[in-house]
């Protein structure tokens, strides 16, 4: 079969390359499934680029959403059948035509749900209400979020609203205000307006902010923390722009202010079976209704992964870029 691979880190769209190997055989309690589509996430190029919190053996495989079809079933799988479409938001590897994962941690695919938006149904929606659920937010909370304009800035606008929560997004650039609006994201504030933290204000109207999220980092989560009430906390989702918070003592201090680490991946593998498996029922019930949306902006095939990662990173993309076999 063909799968991408890398044998050392770097830029993506330099190191990735479509190889020939074996195809693999599922071992007990794993199944193996045959790739329909897969997301390109930004910490699937930070892991290619040696960047991330996981770092793989070279040479490495990559990705890791996809959605397939199973194709073959390990010893003491029963849960599942061949033929039947699933989803994964935390297998490593599957950009490949055929991948392997354990049973359990799959997830049936409703019929009717495109393949395109089954594709995305975990890693970005689930760590979306997770970050929702970990700052234990509550109907009429404010909240803000830079990045608003991201996979997960959206999906994080669209739960809060499904919940009642209101999101006041910051967003780098103008024309960005008016992309989220067409997807009926309001609440949106463009950093680059000189009065925008009087458009803010407006906007909050006298509201206590209890949360505020940075996934940019820099002189950006400044902005955040500036935004937010008495005893708020802000959770550090990301660093787009500089690994460095830039966050003024006083701030901290006179408003005493909580700063707390979020990595999706460890809140998930910690989480109360009982309660991932409701906040992802909550996820596909949003999903189905459509009041959580999962665009796509462009699709390739396995072979031109470099132009894919290289897509994945235009400033402006609305959506996702899958890869196809």
């Amino acid at each position: 079969m063909h799968a991408v691979i890398h044998h050392t880190f770097g830029d993506p769209a330099a190191v990735l390359a479509v190889e020939t190997v074996a195809t693999p055989e599922p071992g007990p309690g794993e199944v193996r499934v045959r790739l329909l589509a897969s997301p390109i996430h930004n910490h699937d190029l930070w892991t290619v680029r040696g960047t991330y919190g996981y770092k793989p053996e070279l040479p490495a495989r990559a990705g890791t959403e996809a959605v397939g079809v199973v194709d073959a079933l390990g010893e003491g799988v029963s849960h599942l059948q061949v033929g039947q479409r699933v989803a994964t938001g935390g297998t490593f590897g599957v950009w490949a035509e055929h991948f392997t994962a354990p049973a359990a941690g799959l997830l049936p695919v409703p019929d009717g749900l495109p393949d395109e938006v089954a594709a995305q149904l975990v890693a970005m929606p689930f760590s979306a209400i997770s970050l929702i659920d970990f700052l234990d937010l509550h109907e009429g909370d404010w909240m803000v979020q830079n990045a608003a304009n991201g996979a997960v800035g959206r999906l994080v606008a669209q739960l809060g609203a499904a919940r009642g929560v209101h999101v006041l997004g910051l967003v780098r650039r103008s024309a960005a205000v008016d992309e989220l609006a067409s997807q009926g994201i309001t609440d949106v504030v463009a950093t680059d307006a000189p009065d925008w933290r009087e458009r803010a204000a407006a906007t909050i109207a006298g509201g206590r902010v209890v949360a505020g999220v940075d996934s940019v980092g820099g002189t950006a989560a400044g902005d955040v923390a500036s935004l937010l009430s008495e005893n708020a906390t802000l959770a550090v989702f990301g660093a787009m722009s500089d690994p460095t918070l830039q966050i003024p003592s006083g701030d901290v201090i006179f408003k005493q202010l909580v700063v707390k680490g979020f990595w999706g991946s460890k809140v998930s593998r910690d989480m109360a079976g009982d309660k991932r498996a409701a906040l992802m029922g909550e996820v596909v019930r949003h999903v189905v209704s459509g009041a959580l949306t999962l665009p796509v902006s462009a699709t390739y095939p396995l072979a031109e992964v470099a132009a894919a990662a290289t897509a994945s990173l235009e400033a402006g993309r609305i959506g996702k870029v899958l890869l196809r076999p």
